[in-house]
């Protein structure tokens, strides 16, 4: 093998041995290093073993010919671009057009012109640096333009027009196309917890596993821009892109059916679902997965990818890392949501939204001392649409800061016109999404809220346990940033989270409330057990309680002689307007609780 220098390497492929030696002696005398190969046979060889710059190539040979030669060397990746110039005797229009559709870059006839030879070859070798250099920017520009610079996956652009070549193909050939969206649960948290950069980290670890997964079930093709491994279209093959943040696609070429997919779609939860290592950090990331399949679920991509999404978004409110083929259900459910969102979208512009407010007694005094504030919403055909249904359509669509500010100032409203009709010190208490808490400008958009308003009672702020758990010390911080505000806070639905005894001792909180779940097992030993260790450990902290769902004097009774402060429930009111409460605020309770009415 000759090896390479500063000097271009020149392939001279000629059957007459005087003609290799005259070209030789022209070519070496301008620089140029020089193989010889005697028929076309040869001369694959010498380039498959020496990859040469340049190709002189006789056309009239033995053997196989100068073109069909070079219609080899241009089959081949390794001189797909490399310069050939064919030599003919013929100077007839047919040879060359031969030549050139065999892939020829140049020709000349017989006899050759010596003193132009040289520098007609050293012309083609900087118009081949030329365009090797401008190739090589084409490629840079196509893969920013279809892959993902973080993951060096197709992008969204390379991922759209995958499933389009697909869809087309398997119409074509009456087959069938399958789609999985792999939607990483909780990603936001990661962010949120180490940081942006680590959080690549993961996502570059993720799209690293998700190839290794793929690997084991099939082929992976790659039919984008650039590919290096192309499969044929009727073949079984999967094609993986990440079409943008923490979402990852597999289309799979021509599936045998729906089991199939599904299969995949386990597999790759298995692999996916295993832990992560990055430096300081070991992590467990779990994927929710929808499945689509053409032609059963739609014809264009579009339609596919609404229904594959749709089926991700089920399988994260069916309980998180599980796969879900769409189907008709899924269909429903979509429309339905789209409705729901459009009409609560509309209500926050114009009327359908209302407060209800249920009261909250002491249990030593039979006063009430406050009022959780409860979102009711009616259509525009006049139905009532549980919070538990277009809650999670408010916080999926984008909507429950909107919902979130409305509540705001209906209950600063309401207060204000029963100022005089509600108790001084009394405290109005609201719910906080998840998704508010977590965000990371939420304490700057409540602020800027707040200072619209003119609020004359204690307003306390309401959190699940997994809200402010979920992001640990950053809660802490908020936390803090809310009590300076001057809000109360509560942990609402106590014990059915996964709170840490060391984090309540850093949360500045002012109440647990009792869920209504531990409530209604009162007068069981475990019941019993559970309440008496949440009032211990609020006493410890010194925390006020709130128990809710209470509905018997007796379990009133229970609560006050274990020291809880006050409850509410239907044992003293179901959420009731403003006006309601206003009255109920003027009634005495001491008896409803189990008090005689000399107590207190």
């Amino acid at each position: 093998m000759v090896k390479p220098n500063d000097n271009p390497l020149v392939l001279v492929c000629d059957d007459d041995s005087m003609q290799r030696l005259l070209i030789r002696q022209c070519l070496e005398s301008e620089g140029m290093r020089i193989l010889e190969a005697q028929d076309g046979h040869e001369a694959l060889d010498l380039v498959a073993n020496n990859n040469p710059d340049f190709v002189f190539m006789d056309v009239d040979m033995p053997g196989i010919s100068g073109i069909e030669t070079c219609r080899h060397l241009r089959a081949r990746v390794e001189s797909e671009d490399t310069p050939i110039l064919i030599v003919t005797g013929a100077d007839d229009q047919e040879t060359i057009d031969l030549g050139f559709e065999a892939g020829a870059t140049h020709y000349i006839t017989k006899p050759l012109n010596w003193p132009l030879l040289g520098r007609l070859v050293k012309y083609m070798l900087r118009s081949a640096d030329t365009y090797k250099e401008l190739k090589s920017k084409e490629d840079h520009l196509r893969y920013l333009a279809y892959f993902d610079h973080l993951t060096d996956l197709p992008n969204r652009r390379s991922f759209t027009e995958q499933l389009r070549r697909n869809l087309v193909n398997s119409e074509k050939n009456e087959g069938q196309t399958g789609l999985i969206m792999i939607d990483i649960d909780h990603f936001k948290r990661i962010n949120d917890s180490i940081g942006h950069e680590r959080g690549d980290l993961v996502l570059k670890k993720i799209a690293s596993r998700l190839q290794t997964c793929a690997a084991e079930i099939g082929p992976i093709a790659s039919e984008y821009p650039g590919a290096k491994k192309t499969y044929p279209l009727d073949a079984f093959a999967l094609e993986i892109a990440r079409p943008g943040g923490d979402e990852f696609s597999v289309i799979v070429r021509n599936p045998y059916g729906e089991e199939q997919l599904n299969q995949i779609a386990e597999h790759l939860i298995d692999c996916l679902s295993e832990p992560i290592q990055i430096p300081g950090h070991t992590l467990v990331i779990t994927p929710s997965i929808g499945i689509a399949m053409a032609p059963d679920h739609g014809r264009a991509p579009e339609e596919l990818l609404v229904r594959a999404d749709s089926a991700a978004y089920a399988a994260k409110a069916e309980g998180r890392q599980r796969a879900r083929m769409y189907d008709s259900s899924i269909a429903y459910d979509s429309a339905q949501e789209l409705s729901i969102e459009e009409g609560l979208r509309h209500s926050l512009l114009t009327t359908g939204l209302s407060l209800v407010y249920q009261p909250q007694v002491d249990l030593f005094t039979g006063a009430i001392i406050g009022a959780e504030a409860l979102v009711r919403w009616e259509d525009e055909q006049g139905n009532a649409i549980s919070p538990d249904r277009f809650i999670p359509v408010a916080e999926r669509s984008g909507l429950i800061n909107e919902l979130g500010d409305w509540i705001l100032n209906r209950v600063n409203a309401d207060a204000k016109a029963y100022a005089g009709q509600l108790p001084s010190k009394m405290s109005l208490a609201i719910n906080l999404s998840p998704l508010q808490f977590n965000q990371s400008n939420f304490v700057e958009r409540l602020t800027s809220t707040l200072k619209q308003l003119e609020i004359q009672y204690k307003i306390a702020l309401e959190l699940t346990e997994s809200a402010i758990m979920n992001s640990g010390d950053d809660s802490i911080g908020k936390l803090h940033q809310l009590r300076n505000l001057g809000f109360k806070l509560a942990i609402d639905d106590f014990g059915t989270g996964y709170s840490s005894l060391n984090y309540l001792r850093q949360f500045p909180l002012n109440t647990l409330k009792i869920d209504r779940t531990f409530v209604n097992d009162l007068g069981s030993e475990s019941g019993n057990a559970i309440v008496n260790a949440i009032v211990s450990m609020a006493q410890a902290l010194g925390l006020d309680l709130v128990a809710e769902g209470v509905e018997t004097a007796e379990q009133a009774t229970y609560l006050r002689e274990r020291g809880c402060y006050s409850i509410q429930g239907y044992l003293i009111s179901k959420p009731v307007p403003i006006d309601e409460l206003a009255r109920l605020c003027q009634h005495d309770f001491r008896a409803t609780v189990g008090l005689d009415s000399e107590d207190g």
